[in-house]
Parts: C-alpha cells; structure tokens; sequence
C-alpha cells in the first residue's frame, strides 16, 4: 500500500511538473502611451522618448504608439484612462498635475485612486526662464517690475494647479508682487507663447528648455530645485535668490486603467525595469537634468498618498481653495 501511494504521489509530482507554466502577459497589440498634454508638452516628450527607445533596444514584441488627450487640466486624460477598465495594453504618463488637480477641482469625478500604479520613473526639477533678449537678468528683476507694474507682467503655463502656477503663487505671497497667470494646453504652446514675445516668463522643465536654452533663445533666471543642477552651477536656486518659498516637487511615472491584471502590471514593472538600464535611458536623465526616482506598483501606491498629502499643503499655503 505504501509503495502505491508513494508511486501516486510521484506520479503527481511529475504530472505538476510537466504541466505548463501559468500564462504570462504578453502585449498582441500596439500598447497605447496616454498623456495629457499636447505635441511638445513634457509628458508628450517623454512618452515619445519611451516609445522609441523600446523599439530601438527591442524591448516589447509590439510598438508603443501615443495618444494626446489634452484639456482639463490632465482630467481629460484621467477620465479617458479610467474609462479603459481592464485594458492591459492602455498605460499612461502621469504627473504631479494628475493628483493636484482633483484636490482644488470639485469637479473632478476621478483621482489617481482610481487608476492602477505601474512605476515612478523621474523626479524633475524646474528652471524659471524668460526670452534672452528680456531685461530681466536676476529673478529679482523681474520680481521688482512685477511690482512697479501689478498685474501687467505675464507668465505662461499649464493647468491652476500645475507646478507653474503654484510657484507663482508662493513667489507672489511671499513678494507681494502680482503678475498673470495664461494657462496653455501644450508646452509646445507656452514656449511659443515665451520667444514671441506674448508672456514674459515661464517655469519650464530643463527637458523642455534644452535646445532652446542651448540655443541662446532663453535665459535662466533661477531654478526651483533643492539643489543647483550640474547644467546651471551658475544660476541660484529661488532660496538662494533670496525667496523664502517651498520646493515644489514634480514626478512623472506611468498608471495604468482600474482592473488591469495583475500579470500585466507585472509585465510592465518588468519592461520599464529594463528601460530604465539601457545606457539611451540613463543619457536622457542627465541630458535633462532630471533624478532617477525609479519605484515599482506598491510603493508608488505609497508614494502618490504622501505626494498628495504634501501638495494639498503647499496648495494651501499658496491661497488655493483646497475642496478634497
């Protein structure tokens, strides 16, 4: 008896062994990159960079292709991902913007909650510009006309709640100065807006300044940063500049639709993993200035809590109406 229980037994094991290995997600279709800003916005470079480095390195069996969704925002966008419950070939690029917005938006039917974490990729710092030939040489000078002329200087950004319009904010409370705020729905646009003259300054990501700074078309006045970047070792951070505000962080990562299958999270943490070693990827950080702050699903579910903890702080020190 033993002896035939100890034969079905390994005959069991066999058969356990034997059998195929639980299936795998694997992408059968072109994996949509969703973001929320126009052509030339930082989300848009970035996933744009992404979907050519994973064909040039030959990462995914199929092509990435990106799908604009601007307005809102980033609540278009937020609203077009939720809507893809349970697809496992939609991701998108988010921002600090997609968990700021719904904190002063009552509007807003849908929070990052609502999306699956894939993986944090880069913590960006920001540069204030204005167009070379401005008078401006120190963010003092523009702080100081800024004041001599209330509410007639102009700044160019993204949403009320983007990191452009916060730092203006805190700048202002803390200065007394008043300038206005002209929200654009790409970054392609701002910049526009900057080098023909229309606005006087802008807060901009060094990804998104690089070829016109290279070119002589923008100055630096400052850099909002914790530290100063090894592209600026000249230009003052704002305390540095003399500007008693906080740093006002920015991130960009990847979420994906409510629902997607664990096995497809897993694929992505896998394939963004392998991006992130590639020599392309590592060159992209530093020509653009930007932190390695690579985390997988769990803790970036970790990270956005405290994220959106820390913002609706700063929001509110900054004088907006904080309604979630």
């Amino acid at each position: 008896m033993k002896k035939y229980i100890s034969f079905v037994l390994l005959a069991a094991a066999a058969a356990l062994a034997a059998a195929p290995a639980a299936a795998q997600f694997k992408p059968t279709k072109p994996i949509e990159i969703i973001v929320h800003t126009g052509p030339g916005g930082g989300a848009d470079v970035l996933a744009r960079f992404i979907s050519s480095l994973v064909d040039k390195e030959k990462l995914a069996p199929v092509r990435m292709q990106v799908t604009n969704k601007p307005g809102g925002g980033g609540l278009t966008a937020m609203n077009f991902v939720v809507e893809k419950k349970g697809d496992a070939h939609a991701i998108a690029i988010f921002t600090g913007n997609w968990m700021t917005n719904p904190l002063t938006q009552a509007e807003a039917k849908v929070t990052v909650k609502d999306m699956t974490p894939v993986v944090r990729l880069v913590l960006e710092p920001a540069v204030i510009a204005v167009k070379s030939d401005a008078p401006f040489k120190t963010m003092k000078d523009f702080v100081d006309a800024a004041i001599k002329n209330p509410g007639q200087m102009k700044q160019s950004g993204g949403s009320i709640t983007s990191r452009d319009n916060v730092v203006r904010q805190l700048i202002m409370k803390n200065t007394g100065a008043n300038w206005v705020f002209i929200s654009f729905p790409g970054g392609g646009e701002r910049i526009a807006a900057l080098l023909g003259g229309h606005v006087n300054m802008m807060v901009i990501e060094p990804q998104e300044a690089g070829e016109h700074i290279r070119a002589g078309n923008m100055r630096v006045l400052a850099q909002v940063a914790e530290k100063r970047l090894a592209g600026f070792p000249n230009v003052p951070t704002l305390k540095e500049a003399g500007f008693d505000v906080p740093n006002v962080p920015q991130v960009r990562g990847v979420l994906a639709p409510p629902g997607m299958p664990a096995d497809a999270v897993a694929y992505y943490e896998d394939l963004f993993a392998k991006i992130t070693q590639t020599a392309s990827w590592k060159k992209y950080l530093e020509d653009n200035q930007f932190e390695d702050g690579f985390l997988k699903s769990a803790e970036l579910a970790k990270f956005m809590d405290e994220f959106t903890e820390r913002m609706r702080g700063i929001l509110k020190e900054a004088g907006a109406k904080v309604v979630r």
